[in-house]
């Protein structure tokens, strides 16, 4: 019998498959053809809150009607990724596991750029968006948050806090957020030809383009993968008897359809300070006009960092623990998965997400 390595599961044994494996993938096979779907990715009820520009911030409903002792959470997405990615499918849902475990759960949805919104700056997020959404949530639930954010939602959060130490924040914890770009293996290459030019290049195509239109976005996220994309034929036929396993393929397709834009200046940004001179990586950068330091992030931060991942691999989301001399605690820590995989894939169902439920149960222990 031999063994076939496939990334997007555990080692597969090749031979005969049991009468019951035969079964379920029948069965699976029979579900999808009728109903060309597995997933459940039926939303998780909410009820907008408030609503504004590039702004909607939506409260999860409670299970039951128990008053609930757990902190609030608000879940913060990065750019040009559908909020979705907190709200994956049933079953496999961040969002459905904190309101599972009692939080008050809240989430905050830039929805779709325009090339109308292309002048609109990193600071919009940082100084407008994202502390309104904070005061809206603790408002709401008379209490601090507790932020829970991916990618360039932690870089946003933690550049929003220290800016505004007043901000309503009871924590930050940040997944795969890289802090320092020279680490990551799709942008160290590009970096030597954008400081030779002086990013004159990259310039010109972006302003043609009004940002990084939704259609790039979508083809960079799967090439950040490429070898689960290339394999997943042979994944699906390999794992058709696990249920569990296609339905995450298709959740994992759906997000992706739905990538969004960059607005232009915004992707400026992310193109001149973060890739070419990586200003990040000495924990300070410029927007709006005045410096904002990492050094001034005054609450507690939860860094988690995926092992397989390509866009913010493990050395560039760790390093933003040497730029926090200001917070009381910070955690680091790896999970298992790629860039989408260690918050919302299987295995994080069991990792991650208990690493968040640890912290968070440390963070009121300490505050009680």
């Amino acid at each position: 019998m031999a063994t076939l390595r496939l990334p997007y599961g555990p080692d597969v044994a090749i031979g005969l498959p049991s009468a019951a494996t035969t079964a379920k993938a029948a069965g699976n096979l029979y579900e999808w053809i009728s109903n060309r779907s597995l997933a459940d990715l039926t939303p998780l009820p909410s009820e907008v809150l408030h609503e504004a520009p590039q702004t909607t911030v939506c409260r999860y409903h409670p299970r039951g009607s128990q008053p609930s002792s757990a902190p609030a959470v608000l879940l913060v997405p990065p750019l040009a990724a559908p909020a979705s990615c907190f709200d994956l499918r049933r079953g496999c849902s961040v969002a459905e596991h904190f309101v599972g475990r009692g939080h008050p759960t809240y989430l905050v949805d830039y929805g779709p750029i325009a090339f109308s919104d292309r002048r609109l700056g990193l600071e919009h997020w940082v100084d407008t968006v994202l502390p309104d959404a904070i005061d809206v949530a603790s408002r709401d639930i008379h209490a601090a948050v507790h932020i829970v954010a991916w990618c360039l939602g932690g870089i946003m959060s933690l550049l929003a806090q220290a800016a505004r130490p007043d901000l309503p924040i009871a924590s930050i914890t940040a997944i795969a957020s890289p802090f320092d770009v020279a680490q990551v293996p799709l942008i160290a290459p590009l970096r030597p030809i954008a400081i030779r030019t002086g990013g004159r290049l990259g310039t010109i195509i972006y302003r043609a383009l009004g940002g990084a239109p939704a259609p790039l976005v979508k083809r960079a996220f799967q090439l950040s993968s490429v070898d689960k994309y290339v394999t997943k034929p042979l994944a699906i036929l390999t794992h058709l008897d696990d249920r569990d396993f296609l339905a995450q393929i298709e959740a994992v397709d759906a997000f992706t359809a739905r990538m969004y834009a960059y607005p232009g200046r915004t992707f400026g940004q992310l193109y001149h300070r973060f890739m070419r001179t990586n200003d990040l990586a000495d924990g300070s950068i410029e927007l709006g006009g005045r410096l904002i330091s990492l050094a001034d992030v005054s609450v507690p931060v939860l860094v988690i960092a995926g092992r397989d991942d390509v866009i913010a691999p493990v050395g560039a989301v760790h390093h933003l623990a040497d730029l926090l001399p200001g917070s009381p605690d910070v955690v680091v820590d790896t999970a298992p998965g790629g860039h989408l995989g260690v918050l919302a894939g299987r295995k994080a169902r069991t990792t991650t997400w208990q690493m968040i439920d640890h912290f968070l149960a440390d963070q009121v222990s300490t505050a009680a």
